[in-house]
């Protein structure tokens, strides 16, 4: 079991177990769980994908304790306990891996939760819910008994360790195989509930621009794969302030106890049922390069990290990032949008539309700058994603799939621009502005920044000159960093 007090590592437990173990030592609410390390990974996959011979025990151990917690048995159609099963490596994977919620479902379960709760058509959407994801993870109907349904799952989350799209993703990230995930097996708790239910995003810190304000999105009455998967539009997390004001400062004090303790800008997972808080995962946040530079040094004008750390945060890509050209006023103003949606990842770019992940490889590959238009982006098209100059999706907030894996990858991104708009400019030559979000016609003229006039690059800069001891004034700060980094490296 995850317990306050605990002492498994990230490299046994994953991050995902490892955020919430942390959370509970702090006291905050998170539903029960436990935690198959990554060695029962690294054993099912060497032994040819069969499971460690103790694992069913010890799985049938630590549900008996997820009972004891919750009040609720596994099966049963007396209080029926339902877990969602997870995967959680030790570097985050953010879209890579599978979740299944709502696991232990069944007609009867469905039955016994609707006489429980006088809500038919919540026990039913619940159902729903759970037979669709399974399906589509599993890749069978899931069966009646629900001990079958969680060895299924467990499997599935492993196998997920080696599928096609997380072993891509590990290679073009120098991340090594040899990590496994871990498997967490938690109690629901159902955003799906009534209307004062619901899941949510939480980033500490603005993950675009840096700002110091909290930033998220709130889904009344829904689960948390929905907001990842961005194919429902969110609400902004004020409307959680105003439909349930002691929750959002409920969880506004939880966040600010996990930045600063982590000391980083923290992306947070939660839910609400009938107007109970549950968080259910922190991380460091995925954030863009003008906000990683901007939050470092505010952590430190706030005396959370020293000027050392912010330096060794702070890398040379993210920094050419900053630097990158900005659309020129003139070019702008002499052009109309023929798309617009909400800024996820900033940036400028220009390139031909296409509406698949593959040829978007292809055409890439090829030497071309490509575009890639989606209705919504999901794991498989990561690859495409990575190819492209710049992505834009019809669907989706800003704590959407293509949201967070385009910030991570430092790649231009708009999202929900609105059904059938950008998918329909396939084969047109476009620039996309997702510092504005907003997308014209044509490859517009951009000009360069200046450094200078930027204050978190004149402030870094000064430190740099004060961490090498150089008084001179003629070097960039790009040059400053590369030089400040292979000085680290050589001590």
């Amino acid at each position: 079991m995850l317990h306050a007090g605990g002492s498994l590592t990230r490299e046994m437990a994953g991050g995902k177990a490892w955020g919430i173990q942390r959370m509970l030592s702090l006291g905050i609410p998170v539903p029960p769980a436990f935690v198959l390390t990554t060695d029962v990974c690294h054993d099912y996959h060497e032994t040819g994908r069969v499971l460690p011979g103790s694992v069913a025990d010890d799985v049938r151990t630590a549900m008996l304790h997820l009972e004891e917690r919750t009040g609720r048995t596994f099966g049963s159609t007396e209080r029926p306990l339902l877990v969602s099963v997870r995967s959680g490596a030790a570097v985050s994977m953010p879209g890579m891996m599978d979740t299944i919620l709502n696991l232990g479902m069944t007609p009867d379960v469905e039955a016994a939760l609707a006489a429980e709760t006088a809500n038919p058509a919540y026990a039913a959407d619940t159902r729903r819910r759970f037979v669709d994801q399974f399906e589509n993870i599993v890749g069978t109907p899931p069966p009646d008994e629900p001990w079958a349904q969680l060895d299924l799952a467990i499997r599935a989350v492993l196998d997920s360790w080696h599928s096609k799209r997380a072993t891509a993703y590990r290679h073009s990230r120098g991340i090594p195989d040899d990590g496994g995930t871990a498997v967490i097996v938690q109690a629901m708790v159902f955003g799906n509930l009534d209307d004062r239910s619901g899941t949510g995003v939480l980033f500490t810190r603005d993950p675009l621009h840096g700002d110091p304000e909290p930033y998220g999105e709130w889904l009344p009455r829904g689960q948390g794969e929905e907001i990842v998967s961005g194919r429902t539009d969110a609400l902004h997390l004020g409307d959680l302030a105003v439909q349930l004001p002691s929750v959002h400062a409920d969880l506004l004090a939880a966040a600010r106890v996990l930045e600063r303790t982590a000391g980083d800008v923290q992306e947070i997972e939660f839910t609400v049922q009938a107007g109970e808080l549950w968080l259910l995962q922190t991380r460091a946040a995925k954030r863009t390069p003008r906000a990683a530079l901007r939050c470092a040094i505010q952590l430190h004008h706030e005396s959370i990290i020293g000027v050392a750390e912010v330096l060794d945060r702070v890398t040379v890509e993210q920094l050419r990032a900053v630097l990158r050209p900005h659309l020129d006023p003139a070019a702008v103003s002499e052009s109309s949008p023929v798309a617009a949606g909400k800024p996820a990842c900033p940036g400028i770019a220009a390139g031909v539309v296409v509406t698949d992940a593959d040829e978007a490889e292809r055409l890439a590959d090829a030497g071309r700058p490509v575009v890639l238009a989606r209705p919504t982006t999901d794991p498989d098209d990561v690859a495409g994603m990575a190819a492209a100059v710049a992505v834009l999706t019809e669907l989706g907030g800003s704590t959407s799939h293509a949201a967070v894996v385009c910030r991570e990858m430092a790649v231009p991104c708009i999202v929900g621009c609105g059904t059938d708009t950008v998918t329909a400019l396939a084969g047109m030559v476009v620039t996309v502005d997702a510092d504005s979000g907003t997308v014209y016609p044509g490859e517009l003229a951009v000009r360069a920044p200046v450094a200078s006039d930027d204050e978190d690059l004149v402030t870094l800069r000064r430190w740099l000159r004060d961490a090498m001891g150089d008084n001179e004034t003629a070097v960039d700060v790009v040059d400053l960093m590369k030089r400040y980094q292979a000085r680290r490296v050589a001590r």
